[in-house]
């Protein structure tokens, strides 16, 4: 068994050494460096940045649909609080990778229909007005801030 599945902390730094010395030109003892893992790893990389924008984006879909619906709600300063900060943690993930923002023109319909559902688990019991099949919202106008 190896760090890998005992220990990722100490894996992933040894692993880390390991390729900085050899991008520097070092000869290292290539068995243990763990190929696999490593692709592995770095495809989860990316992964969870698309988890996150995914999730940020459905939250700012949910609070804005939130606002349209309850505008008197007590709530509303606080939700647009909280899709400001959202707004600026996706601007910042699609300036370090811009493909994620192409993929998420994709996905936004997806996303748009859990943010209902989210938005209507969390209203329980209140008055639901009914939401459009189609997303409203382009990704530009999520992130517009207006």
């Amino acid at each position: 068994m190896s760090d890998y599945d005992t220990d990722i902390l100490t894996w992933s730094e040894h692993q880390a050494e390991l390729l900085r010395r050899r991008a520097a030109g070092e000869l290292v003892n290539e068995a243990e460096l763990d190929w696999p893992n490593i692709a592995e790893e770095i495809e989860a990389v990316g992964s969870e940045q698309r988890h996150a924008v995914e999730s940020l984006l459905t939250n700012i879909m949910q609070h804005l649909l939130q606002i349209a619906a309850w505008p008197e709600a007590g709530a509303v300063p606080h939700w647009r609080h909280e899709i400001d900060i959202w707004r600026v943690q996706v601007e910042r993930r699609f300036r370090r990778g811009p493909k994620l923002r192409a993929d998420m023109e994709t996905e936004l319909a997806g996303l748009y229909r859990d943010a209902v559902r989210s938005m209507y688990r969390e209203v329980d019991g209140v008055a639901r007005p009914p939401m459009s099949d189609a997303c409203p919202f382009t990704l530009d106008e999520l992130l517009s801030g207006e």
